[in-house]
């Protein structure tokens, strides 16, 4: 991998435009207790602390015998059976001595049992078992071992996946305070969008955008709020935007900020709020606008599909993520070995449409599609994720490469 000092000019790099955005992110919306069968993508509003420890109490983690190791001779030996017990009975009177019990997985253990022996490791002979030499502490999962009461389960600012809802609903958690999903108005800005299924002039295209953002920001737990498409008219852009800032948390457009376009968004904006434009040291989508609109924030996307999809997804996030109330909301890139040559130096961080594939020692290495238009989603579609070229870098095969998964930022 070879590189150079990259000479921006007036580009932004795109990690400044970033945090740019975050520290200007509005006030997470107020919380509200709801049941965990509706947290699902919601986010935390406050810490919560286990009640219980987990697990409540000794258990088996096998199915197989509970016993007590110093009743079993170092090389094994039999033990009589004294009892049964399943998972969902109470433990029962206390192991005797010199006995064992039957035991399932998840069962309490009995008082005085210390050990549990797999029962495919056994061997029954009528009423007594032969076990193998054990060790005390043997598949038991002990009272406390996963969560103590008292501890931290989930910090603020984490957003609810399956795995978080398991884990609350284990330590009796049955309701959660969560912030109210964030309202997003999305706009489109262009005369020569249609809807698809309509017929096009010559001129016009299907407002793809549209669809695609829409589909980002649900993934992205926010409610989406579609204004569909503003008329390229000073009066249509402000009486959109006003009603949109009326009723929306958060507003987000696409096209209309790229230079030599018609100013009218630009123009509507200033007159209800502020404007900053920003060029990033990004491709594609080196476009961006951000203000406000009546005090609620706005951000202007690339008109290109491909470019508002990676702006989107690299950009836009972070922002939309935090304005929820997301504590870490940066992706972590994998670091990959390159399966292609790049030799053309840029001077903006290139977001390439990539893949993971396996190489021919069965290694990982990240292939590039063809075609890197910022105006076409096959590539996007063929991907499966970005690998991030840096400003004049060059890479030769086998050179390490960041790759940010799809699967990572559509979430």
């Amino acid at each position: 991998m070879t590189g150079g000092v990259c000479d921006l000019g007036q580009l932004m790099p795109v990690d400044e435009a970033i945090q740019r955005l975050l520290d200007q992110a509005p006030t997470p919306p107020l919380a509200q207790m709801i049941g965990l069968d509706q947290a699902l993508g919601r986010v935390l509003a406050t810490d919560i602390h286990s009640l219980v420890n987990l697990p409540a109490w000794d258990n088996s983690a096998m199915d197989g015998y509970a016993l007590r190791a110093a009743d079993l001779p170092s090389q094994g030996g039999y033990l009589p059976i004294g009892g049964r017990i399943a998972a969902g009975d109470q433990a029962g009177l206390p192991l005797l001595a010199q006995q064992a019990v039957q035991i399932f997985t998840g069962a309490p253990l009995p008082a005085g049992a210390d050990t549990v022996v797999p029962q495919e490791c056994c061997r029954i002979d009528g009423e007594r078992v032969w076990f193998p030499s054990v060790s005390a502490g043997d598949h038991v999962r002990k009272e406390g071992e996963e969560v103590r009461r008292g501890d931290l389960l989930l910090k603020a600012g984490k957003r609810l996946r399956a795995q978080e809802l398991g884990l609350l609903a284990g330590a009796g958690v049955a309701r959660v305070a969560v912030h109210r999903p964030l309202q997003v108005c999305l706009l489109s800005s262009g005369n020569e969008l249609r809807e698809p299924g309509d017929a096009l002039a010559r001129g016009q295209i299907y407002n793809s955008n549209r669809y695609c953002l829409s589909a980002l920001l649900r993934g992205w737990g926010v409610e989406v709020h579609d204004y569909g498409v503003m008329a390229d008219e000073l009066a249509a852009s402000r009486d959109a935007l006003s009603l949109a800032s009326s009723e929306c948390d958060l507003l987000l457009s696409s096209g209309g900020v790229s230079v030599g376009e018609e100013d009218h968004l630009k123009r509507a904006i200033e007159e209800l709020g502020s404007l900053d434009f920003w060029r990033l040291a990004i491709q594609p989508g080196k476009p961006l606008a951000f203000g406000e609109v009546a005090g609620k924030p706005w951000i202007g996307m690339p008109g290109n599909p491909s470019a508002a999809l990676i702006t989107a997804l690299v950009v836009v996030r972070p922002f939309l993520l935090r304005a929820q109330g997301v504590t870490d909301v940066m992706p972590v890139p994998l670091a990959v070995p390159a399966g292609f040559d790049w030799l053309q130096r840029n001077k903006r961080r290139q977001y390439l449409r990539a893949r993971l594939t396996p190489s021919a020692d069965g290694q990982l290495s990240v292939a590039l599609h063809p075609q890197q238009s910022s105006a076409m989603l096959t590539a996007a579609c063929w991907a499966d994720g970005l690998a991030v070229i840096e400003c004049e870098q060059q890479v030769l095969k086998r050179d390490t490469v960041m790759f940010l998964s799809f699967a990572d930022l559509m979430h």
